[in-house]
């Protein structure tokens, strides 16, 4: 599956949205992809993931779990994990830091994934990283359904990437006029509370 073949996904599903959107990193974009309107659609989901999960294989082998970040990444992690034939965990924020909780327990020196939906600056890889280290897992490579960034982000590990897409971004403060003309939509999860 190419990067073509991913945004037919998000095409076909509404789910690839032009106007003003702020991400869940703070910048802001005239182009937004709505995940949640693909992983909605067994079958999509179905192969997206299924080409991230012999992406993963093909170039780092079987891992031993996969570990996504909630809320946005439960899903495309589950489904990638049953490709690979490995369990499916998730880190959710307490306190405003991603944990393992709900009785999740990473044995030391599991070889970890960490798969998230789609990736702007790669904040939420990193941040996801901690407890899995904490908890003595060994993260092989953050994989992801669409990289946002054109390649640029800085996940702090390999990155996996089904599509790469090179979006623009913005910081708030120096905005397109353009885009600074539209009314501003945040719809993200990363912002909700715990």
């Amino acid at each position: 599956m190419n990067t073509e073949d991913v945004l037919n996904e998000f095409r076909g599903a509404g789910a690839l949205r032009e106007g003003h959107f702020i991400l869940a990193s703070g910048r802001h974009s005239p182009m937004f992809l709505q995940k949640n309107l693909v992983f909605q659609h067994a079958d999509r989901t179905e192969r997206l993931c299924r080409a991230l999960a012999q992406k993963i294989e093909l170039e780092f082998g079987k891992p031993d779990l996969i570990v996504a970040p909630a809320v946005g990444a439960i899903i495309p992690g589950y489904e990638t994990a049953r490709w690979l034939g490995v369990p499916s965990m998730y880190v959710e924020r307490e306190d405003g830091q991603f944990k393992l909780r709900r009785a999740f327990k990473i044995a030391p020196g599991a070889k970890v994934v960490v798969v998230e939906d789609v990736i702007t600056t790669g904040g939420s890889f990193r941040e996801a990283v901690e407890p899995i280290q904490a908890a003595g897992g060994v993260v092989l490579c953050c994989a992801c359904i669409v990289d946002r960034s054109g390649g640029r982000a800085d996940v702090g590990w390999p990155l996996v990437a089904l599509a790469t897409v090179d979006v623009p971004s913005y910081p708030a403060d120096a905005l397109p006029p353009e885009l600074a003309a539209l009314p501003a939509e945040e719809p993200g999860s990363k912002r909700l509370r715990a």
